[in-house]
């Protein structure tokens, strides 16, 4: 007996042989030639504030900018601190969040109940805490640090706390794309042959979901490096003349010391800020180029 319908039939009929469809409805046409105009506009916009940065700050993008303290003097003004600081807060936060989103990840794919509420009650504030401000992040983090009794929050651990849990919805949600892309014949057989499910997971599925979850954890901290606004909220300084040495040392990282800069009034601080924000266009090109050969180099097609 013939599956095909009348309605299966208008529809291939309207497929051509690329299997595209051919129709073009009004609506669909408009919708999208609007898209086409905002990525052209957000991408032309994106352009000329990178080349307007580039060549503000190209001059000022030398060795001091590395070495020197921060100053009232723009010609001797560095911004050494804010690189020292932007490594111990991210390191901190790789190691609070990264652990605990992967171990959270592989138990609600791989363990979890679906059908029991609360786990489907998790899963969705976990949907939602993707979306939410940044600053939130720090007005959560500035809880925390009160419910230990921390007196000071503008500490590195606290910074990471609200970087933390920033990221934390993000590298959960990728660990279990990539949890998810892993064919479930890998664990049947696995199964098959005697070993648990925990074996099966530990040997197994997470090893075959790593480029997924390295892709989406680098991501993730390339994310948490360009955020300033939980970390001011939490105190973080503007200027500081110390290099940060420890978890519970006061710190600044590179964005904040950039908007210090930017809203100072001398064009010599502009300057500054402008190499500065080409030292960080830099690192998050890397971190997504990173990704990128990760993505690339371990993708396996099932």
């Amino acid at each position: 007996m013939s599956l095909h319908t009348p309605a299966t039939a208008t529809r291939t009929a309207r497929l051509g042989a690329t299997g595209r469809s051919k129709e073009r409805t009004p609506g669909s046409v408009i919708f999208l030639g609007l898209l086409w105009v905002s990525l052209l506009v957000a991408f032309v916009t994106l352009v000329v504030l990178i080349i307007t940065t580039v060549a503000e700050g190209w001059d000022r993008l030398d060795g001091r900018l590395f070495t020197e303290f921060p100053s009232s003097r723009p010609a001797e003004a560095g911004a050494r601190p804010a690189v020292l600081g932007s490594l111990w807060v991210v390191g901190a936060t790789a190691v609070l969040a990264i652990p605990l989103g992967v171990a959270t990840a592989v138990h609600l794919e791989e363990f979890a109940d679906r059908r029991n509420w609360f786990n489907r009650f998790i899963e969705l504030n976990i949907q939602n805490l993707s979306a939410i401000p940044s600053i939130i992040y720090g007005m959560l983090a500035l809880g925390v640090l009160a419910l230990f009794g921390v007196g000071n929050k503008n500490i590195v651990i606290g910074a990471a706390v609200a970087l933390g849990l920033l990221i934390l919805p993000v590298i959960i949600i990728s660990t279990r794309e990539a949890l998810r892309a892993v064919p479930s014949e890998l664990r049947q057989a696995s199964l098959a042959l005697g070993s648990s499910e925990l074996q099966t997971t530990w040997r197994i599925t997470l090893p075959a979901a790593v480029p997924g979850i390295a892709t989406g954890t680098i991501l993730a901290l390339s994310r948490a490096v360009g955020e300033a606004a939980p970390l001011l909220l939490l105190g973080g300084l503007v200027f500081i003349s110390f290099d940060p040495n420890g978890l519970l040392s006061g710190f600044t990282t590179m964005p904040i010391q950039i908007f210090s800069w930017t809203n100072a009034p001398q064009p010599a601080f502009h300057e500054l800020a402008a190499a500065a924000s080409i030292l960080l266009i830099a690192i998050l090109i890397g971190m997504n180029a990173i990704a990128i050969v990760i993505r690339n180099s371990h993708q396996k097609r099932w």
